[in-house]
């Protein structure tokens, strides 16, 4: 019996190859590769199910930012397989979506072999994330609860979305109470991670992050999930659901945030880099 072609695509505008691989002991459920980094992971048949450690830190901000099973409007700057889009449509029924993607390829493959869950009000914009947030129409300022940050190309984050003039075009965006969740992958020392700290606390009253206790340290090479807002975050239950994830972390806000950025220079376009990239060793994916 013939093997089941492997579903994947050349990405036009990087070049990187994107593939989608299904879970030997999870059926129904897929990781996106893109150049070979697991970049997202579906269930199609239970998308409340988030395997991703950084992905759950970020679902937890989902489910505080409004009342439980409330519609929200949320922004996606970058797709992915649109794990965190379908958790809305689970959890939030009737929710308004935005997703921003640069890569046409991407979003072709994933909706032509993990299929939308039925009544999802998601639209696709497509572009360089910076670019349409200028071009977002204006019923969506003031109006969006969650927006996720989650921007790769390949491995690495682009610089042009990492500075203080960027963080600035989503303000404006949120709602009263609305929260920014940005994914940030660093590794020794955690420079990188630092000044998207100080960044963000610049751009915005109120700042947390999650990891766990050996990233934190600068040990590995790994995610930082950043929360922001002009609100409190809402998070007095986020200790208690990120010590309880099958993969624990910490919350870290206040006077302990404050010693974590030590210092750290707040990003500009004039400055910003990209992401580090992580070493051959930290992801294992099939060629």
């Amino acid at each position: 019996m013939a093997s089941v072609p492997t579903p994947e695509r050349r990405l036009a505008v990087s070049g990187h190859l994107a593939r989608l691989e299904e879970s030997r002991t999870r059926p129904g459920a897929w990781t996106l590769y893109v150049d070979g980094t697991p970049q997202s992971h579906v269930d199609v048949e239970d998308p409340t199910w988030l395997g991703f450690e950084y992905v759950r830190r970020i679902g937890h901000a989902i489910d505080l930012v409004r009342p439980e099973g409330e519609p929200i409007t949320a922004l996606h700057l970058g797709g992915g397989a649109l794990t965190l889009p379908r958790y809305v449509v689970a959890t939030r029924p009737g929710s308004r979506q935005q997703v921003v993607e640069l890569e046409s390829d991407l979003v072709e493959l994933v909706r032509e072999h993990l299929p939308l869950p039925r009544g999802a009000q998601l639209r696709v914009r497509h572009g360089d994330a910076r670019e349409v947030l200028a071009k977002l129409p204006g019923g969506l300022h003031g109006a969006v609860d969650v927006a996720v940050v989650d921007i790769f190309s390949g491995s690495r984050t682009p610089a042009h979305v990492t500075s203080a003039e960027f963080y600035r075009l989503l303000a404006p965006l949120l709602a009263p109470g609305g929260i920014v969740a940005v994914n940030v992958a660093d590794g020794s020392g955690l420079a990188f991670a630092r000044s998207q700290a100080a960044t963000l606390a610049h751009a915005f009253a109120h700042v947390a992050i999650a990891a766990d206790t050996a990233m934190l340290k600068g040990r590995r090479f790994g995610n930082v999930v950043m929360y922001a807002s002009d609100a409190e975050l809402p998070f007095a239950s986020m200790p208690r659901r990120l010590a309880s994830d099958p993969a624990p972390a910490k919350l870290v806000d206040g006077d302990e945030l404050v010693r974590f950025i030590a210092g750290a220079p707040v990003v500009t376009d004039a400055t910003a880099v990209p992401s580090p990239p992580p070493s051959r060793s930290v992801f294992l994916a099939k060629g």
